[in-house]
């Protein structure tokens, strides 16, 4: 068994969501959201760096001796799957563990929206998950994928960095490609992808202007397209993918989202009243006439009041969505003021109220503001 088995058998026995390691440190759980150590001592250069060589592949190690950083997909002895990030830093090494889980999460039982199980039944265009790393795109993708995979025969291409929740195909096939090792790049991935008679095409991040092109044609043609933005509104997203572009294509790209893109869901993991678990509260925008005529006149700020107004279209701004899990119990109202964007709105929810500007001011003389 691999040292470091030992780490993440202790830390995700505890229902951590990560294991973070480092030189200098102890051992990191990543505990609902908060890092809390664990009784072990700080770590060494040598010592991190031979618990890390024991699980890479030669190909995986003279790659990251070369001084370059690491994705990867670990099965530890015991069977446990995690999705991996190896660094370097000022200190030494780094690694970040997160566990993935060995059942495939449902769209149910994640609580999300109806409205994510209709886009499940579209035939064409893009639908994107956007948010902040670690808010749970890729549990919100796999139940997606779940979902299509049991109710409709198709053929299904996902190109992931790195492969973290394996799909059996039930009614669909299922082709599962991981970044470094069946695909270069997530644009190669997607040109290959086309000749391979694709009705769903799930790009794990659209993350530079080749692949958002790319990943644009493979809408326009007749496929369904599912992908990933690091944003974290659906104004943001639509602000990227056009800023992302070339500016003699503006036109293009605008014309193409108005017509194609047919969603965006932004999430955030939230904890639960007992603290004990998170739970996605996501924000939705879908395409309507409204909308595009606002994208098509560069008004994006205004989208939000169209989200604020599209409830029988499914839609809802995030502060909406946060708002209704308070009253329904479903989440920390603590926690939710920290991710709402009007947060005066929330105050009389606060339990906690040492987080409050107007309390901080007066303790310390210095006011934070809600951003």
């Amino acid at each position: 068994m691999a040292r470091i088995d030992a780490f993440l058998k202790l830390g995700f026995a505890q229902g951590c969501s990560d294991v973070h390691l480092a030189v200098g440190i102890p051992p990191l759980l990543r505990m609902n959201g908060d890092l809390v150590p664990i009784k072990f001592r700080e770590l060494g250069a040598g010592e991190l760096e031979g618990y890390v060589e024991e699980i890479l592949t030669p190909a995986q190690l003279d790659y990251f001796r070369g001084g370059n950083d690491l994705d990867f997909s670990y099965v530890s002895e015991d069977g446990g799957r995690f999705r991996v990030n190896l660094f370097f830093k000022a200190t030494g090494v780094g690694a970040t563990f997160r566990s993935i889980p060995t059942h495939l999460p449902s769209l149910e039982g994640l609580g999300l929206p109806q409205a994510l199980r209709d886009f499940c039944d579209l035939h064409q265009g893009m639908v994107l998950v956007t948010g902040s790393t670690g808010t749970g795109k890729s549990t919100t993708l796999a139940a997606m994928i779940d979902h299509l995979n049991s109710t409709r025969s198709l053929n299904i291409i996902s190109l992931e960095d790195p492969i973290e929740f394996v799909h059996p195909s039930k009614r669909c096939q299922v082709v599962q490609r991981e970044l470094g090792t069946h695909i270069s790049s997530f644009a190669d991935g997607v040109r290959d992808a086309l000749r391979e008679d694709p009705d769903v095409i799930l790009v794990g991040e659209l993350r530079d202007s080749e692949t958002i092109a790319m990943a644009m044609t493979a809408a326009e043609t007749g496929h369904l397209v599912l992908g990933t933005l690091h944003t974290t509104s659906a104004v943001k997203s639509i602000d990227r993918i056009i800023d992302a572009l070339p500016a003699d294509q503006r036109e293009q790209t605008k014309s193409f989202l108005t017509h194609s893109l047919h969603a965006v869901v932004t999430q955030n993991l939230v904890k639960t009243p007992d603290g004990r678990q998170r739970r996605a509260i996501v924000e939705i925008m879908v395409m309507n006439r409204a909308i595009a005529k606002l994208i098509s006149s560069e008004q994006t700020h205004q989208i939000p009041a169209q989200l604020l107004t599209g409830k029988s279209a499914g839609m809802q701004l995030m502060d909406q969505a946060l708002l209704d899990a308070i009253n329904q119990k479903l989440v920390d109202p603590d926690d939710a003021y920290r991710f709402a964007n009007d947060r005066k709105k929330f105050e009389r929810f606060v339990t906690d109220t040492t987080i409050l500007p107007d309390l901080q001011i007066g303790k310390s003389g210095v006011g934070h503001g809600d951003d």
